[in-house]
This record gives C-alpha cells, structure tokens and sequence, in this order.
C-alpha cells in the first residue's frame, strides 16, 4: 500500500478508501497532497544542484528521551519534524474498527514491509519538501543487513533498477544501501528511493527516503545523507 497521508492513524482510514484502486507496499508515495508527479530528465536535471548540498543540522533522534528512541542515533535535518510510531499500538486499533479485518490488513500493510515495521516517522514538510525520511526497524536475529534491505525492497510492489553497494557510516557502523525505481500504476509514473540498512545488536534498522516524486526525493536528498553521515549505535 503506498498512499502516505498524514500520521499513520490518518493513512490507515485513507487506505481504507482507496485501497481497491492502489497496489504496492508502504513507502512508495509520500504526503497529503497531490504535487504533479514525474521522473523524467527534467526533473531530474531540476533537481540535480540540491544533491550535492549539505544539510543545516537540528537535532538528533534515536537516544532515549528523543523523539524516537530506536536501536541507532542520527542527526536531523533542520525543521525535519520526527514522530513515534507505535505498530503494535495502531495495528490493535486498527483490528478493533468498524472494517474489522479489513482494517488490520490496511494497518498492516502501512506498518510492516519485509522484515522490518515501522518506528519512526521524519516529516519534510516544515522545512518546505513533501516527503518523510522513515525508520524500519526488526527483531534480533541471524539477517544482516544486505539480506533485511533486500527483503524489503522484495516486499515493495512494481520496483525496478534496483543497485546496491556497501558503506560505513560516519559513526562507523557497516550499511548497505540500494536505490531504486518505483512505478506507480494508478497514477503511471516512476520516482526514484533510496533506503539502507544497518544490524544492531537489537536488530536491523532500515532508513528509507520517499517523495512525492524524483525532483523532492533529490531536494530531500541532503537530510538523508546527513543520517548516513552521522548514523552510530545508540
């Protein structure tokens, strides 16, 4: 499922509405609004100058008492709002609503891709981009990192271009990172998305940068280099 409105709450009863028209899986279609999508060269080429632009830094996320306690810490772009997502939380909400099953599979569809669920959601939007930067995060187990990225990308319909390589975060800690093509057939467009992936001892985490389309996933580009940047065990 792929329609990104709003907190998770609101894209479940979105989802709801929508989902006899959208295929896919989530993350492949940011915000709560219809920008005029496209990935052609020109948008591209549009946005090509913001890739290579640092991002101011804000403040960090992922030590406990932020806004996301997760398995790693990472700084934040400037104005990039951070919120909680509690799965387990909206998915016993979800399955406990009027559509009953109906719901629960939305919510979790929404919530879980591939071996990871979602825990963290990084809002664009004040600081002018439409877009989140989201946190996947799994159980402790015997995947490392390339094998939990590629099941999630596995698990994200109509993904094309697929190309991954091997880095080291800026706190040192071992990632994999792939970027990839993303065709939505409702709307017949295709968008690039970045994603990597780290192993912890708490599990895996996977960082994942959407967009509405390639020109805001390019312009939103900086506050995702700048987690790879600073990316350390928390």
């Amino acid at each position: 499922m792929q329609v990104r409105v709003g907190t998770v709450g609101a894209r479940v009863i979105v989802a709801a509405a929508l989902a006899a028209l959208l295929g896919g899986c989530a993350g492949s279609a940011d915000g709560d609004g219809k920008k005029s999508a496209s990935a052609s060269a020109d948008a591209e080429e549009a946005a090509a100058g913001a890739k290579g632009t640092a991002a101011v830094r804000g403040g960090t996320i992922g030590a406990a008492g932020s806004a996301c306690e997760l398995p790693v810490s990472f700084a934040l772009a400037q104005h990039w709002k951070a919120k909680s997502i509690d799965a387990d939380k909206e998915l016993s909400k979800a399955s406990k609503g009027g559509d009953g099953d109906l719901s629960g599979a939305l919510a979790d569809a929404f919530l879980r891709q591939g071996p990871v669920t979602a825990a963290c959601e990084i809002d664009a939007k004040p600081a002018g981009n439409i877009g989140f930067l989201r946190v996947w995060t799994g159980k402790p187990g015997g995947a490392d990192a390339a094998g939990v990225l590629r099941a999630f990308v596995a698990a994200e319909d109509n993904v094309s271009k697929p190309k991954y390589h091997s880095f080291k975060t800026g706190g040192g800690v071992d990632a994999v990172e792939v970027e990839y093509l993303f065709t939505s057939k409702l709307l017949e467009e295709t968008k690039k998305e970045s994603a990597f992936a780290v192993s912890t001892p708490e599990g895996p985490v996977v960082l994942h940068l959407g967009g509405m389309d390639t020109q805001e996933h390019e312009e939103m580009r900086p506050a995702y280099e700048l987690a790879k940047q600073t990316l350390r065990l928390a």
